[in-house]
């Protein structure tokens, strides 16, 4: 089977390990550098389940966002952030993730069009 592929400036993203209030902030960090199809009152939220949690994003690294936005506050502790997409529109996401976190990288898988990389953020 094979999976779309994403435009070439479109990173996806998806948090998990980490709590509904730290993927929020690490949303509104890429929402104020990228725009997304993410709505601003579309925020992660813990279930009840007890399951692992997991949040996904998609994000236009060629388009910036209209109007002004705060900076993002602190994460509570680590996050790790899986993104998918071509090699150019991943490093411009993960330049912007490194503005305001730090960032390390604990997986890559490359092929020929799109990189999928695992990152850890802290800070």
């Amino acid at each position: 089977m094979t999976l779309p592929r994403l435009p070439v400036s479109q990173v996806e993203v998806v948090l998990c390990d980490c709590s509904a209030q730290d993927a929020e902030r690490v949303f509104a960090c890429l929402s104020a550098h990228f725009e997304s199809d993410r709505r601003p009152e579309d925020a992660p939220h813990e279930t009840a389940s007890g399951r692992p949690t997991m949040w996904t994003g998609t994000y236009d690294t060629a388009a910036v966002p209209s109007g002004a936005q705060e900076p993002p506050a602190r994460l509570s502790g680590p996050v790790t952030a899986d993104v998918q997409g071509s090699p150019p529109a991943v490093r411009t996401l993960r330049t912007a993730l490194e503005e305001v976190y730090a960032v390390r990288q604990v997986g890559v898988d490359s092929g020929d069009q799109e990189v999928s990389l695992q990152l850890r953020l802290e800070g």
